[in-house]
């Protein structure tokens, strides 16, 4: 129904180019963007502070530390575009739920670090999370204009404190581990094999890494979307990947008692291997401050993600309510309802944490599982149909990304798989990883909410209409020629 209403429109487009970019119009000439949508929210992000977004949100040396289809046909894109939609949501809600926490546990370890015998407890964590929660949501709402030079002010804490975090624990040690802890020794205590202890065990790296899309979710706010997002998730993957190992190595150098690590008080160990690198209070608290003040940008770009994640489903009809979430404060340039939705269930997964922390665990570490899945309902249909449905952009791969998409399928199954599994051997219920059993009741849950919804209502995304307006404007045009 919702097609054939679209359909109706194809002839209704022409194009201008602006400023390098083709935009199309509607006939009437009401300005449409790429998404199929008129613009609501100001372009205010350059390429720099959109590579900030990335790297904030990213943090690649921290987060090591802390520890839309449209290329498929018409039969099948509104079911796989509505699942991908929905599980790219719920592993973004679970990451930003995981970063706030993360900040929560670094406040209370500023007050443990200078009161050894302080017990942290869930309820203190939880204070700091939702205080932190509603900050974000005020800031996201009323400060909008300002968020880029928030990001540009992340960028320099993530760049300039990584260099500086990455010095001060190389240099300050009176003794440093051996070559061998640090490159060659391998303690296994999973009760798996080897081979598998270190397949699960590169979940770190992947929450590390793992957030490649989160600029694409600002796409609207970008005046050259298709050069510079690209460009961004490049600094993001590369600069974090370089940042994390070089950190993650002078990390190893520094522990002198690794089984003081292991057993620190609180939930954030990086303290202790500060404490032990500077053997100074002082200069441990620094480092962790550099930390606090990197996570505040981290948290504001992963709730804009999110919210704007949330606002894009309900404009194509996919959400409850989905009027009311799709309404945007233009003056703002905000979408308000889904913005203060985002907090509201971040708040509530925090509250899970105070009854179960191993619940909340699970719940997070799903992130890796949930996101990866809603990137392989992108590439697989985009190989499956010859990768040929999708515009080409400025960094058209040609051939090689036929491999390049397939590679990426493959090892999204396959790590999947290995991050299902049990954390250690024997497992219980209480040490059982549940990432499994989260996936499958947030597929169930979508499911459940197409059948009663999504197939009479769900519009999907306009982009490949869109384009297929354009391409027949186009060719008519050329006929005439």
């Amino acid at each position: 129904m919702a097609d054939d209403t679209i359909a109706s429109e194809k002839l209704a487009v022409e194009t201008k180019t602006i400023a390098g970019e083709d935009i199309a119009y509607a006939l009437e000439g009401e300005v449409i963007n790429a998404s199929g949508h008129r613009d609501q929210l100001q372009r205010g992000f350059g390429f720099f502070s959109i590579c900030g977004l990335a790297l904030n949100i990213d943090q690649a040396w921290i987060a090591l530390g802390a520890t839309l289809i449209v290329a498929i046909c018409p039969r099948w894109g509104r079911i796989v575009g509505f699942f991908a939609g929905f599980i790219n949501f719920f592993g973004w809600l679970f990451d930003l739920a995981s970063i706030i926490y993360v900040l929560g546990e670094l406040t209370m370890q500023f007050y443990a670090l200078y009161h050894p015998g302080f017990e942290i407890q869930q309820w203190h964590i939880f204070v700091t999370m939702v205080c932190a929660t509603w900050i974000c949501v005020i800031a996201t709402i009323f400060c909008n204009k300002f968020l880029p030079y928030l990001q540009d002010f992340g960028l320099f804490i993530v760049l300039a404190g990584g260099i500086i975090s990455i010095i001060v624990i190389a240099a300050m040690p009176d003794q440093h581990a051996s070559h061998s802890f640090v490159w060659t020794d391998f303690e296994n205590n999973t009760g798996w094999s080897k081979g598998v202890a270190f397949m699960t065990g590169t979940l770190n790296g992947a929450f590390t890494i793992g957030t490649p899309d989160a600029v694409s979710h600002l796409a609207e706010e970008l005046p050259n979307p298709r050069r510079d997002i690209p460009r961004a998730v490049a600094a993001q993957i590369g600069l974090g990947c370089l940042y994390a190992f070089i950190f993650a190595m002078t990390c190893f150098y520094s522990i002198t008692d690794l089984d003081a690590v292991l057993n620190s008080n609180g939930a954030f160990p990086l303290a202790e291997i500060y404490a032990q690198a500077t053997g100074s209070t002082g200069a441990t608290f620094g480092l962790l401050f550099i930390i606090y003040l990197a996570l505040w940008p981290c948290l504001v770009g992963t709730l804009l993600t999110v919210s704007r994640t949330w606002w894009a489903l309900a404009r194509d009809g996919a959400t409850p309510f989905s009027k009311f979430f799709s309404y945007v404060n233009e003056d703002l340039s905000c979408p308000i309802p889904a913005t203060i939705l985002t907090g509201i269930l971040t708040t509530a997964f925090g509250a899970i944490a105070i009854g179960s922390h191993t619940a909340f665990s699970d719940i997070v570490g799903s992130f890796v599982v949930l996101t990866t899945v809603s990137y392989a309902l992108a590439f697989l249909p985009h190989l499956l149909t010859g990768r040929k449905n999708v515009p080409r952009g400025y960094f058209w791969m040609g051939s090689a990304g036929f491999f390049v998409n397939a590679y990426a399928v493959i090892n999204i199954i396959m790590f999947n798989v290995f991050f299902c599994f049990p954390y250690a051997l024997p497992t219980s219920v209480a040490t059982m990883n549940y990432n499994s059993v989260i996936f499958v009741g947030i597929v169930v849950l979508i499911g459940f909410w197409w059948v009663v919804y999504g197939i009479k209502f769900y519009n999907r995304p306009k982009l490949a209409l869109l384009y297929d307006s354009l391409a027949i404007t186009e060719g008519r045009r050329l006929s005439k020629v």
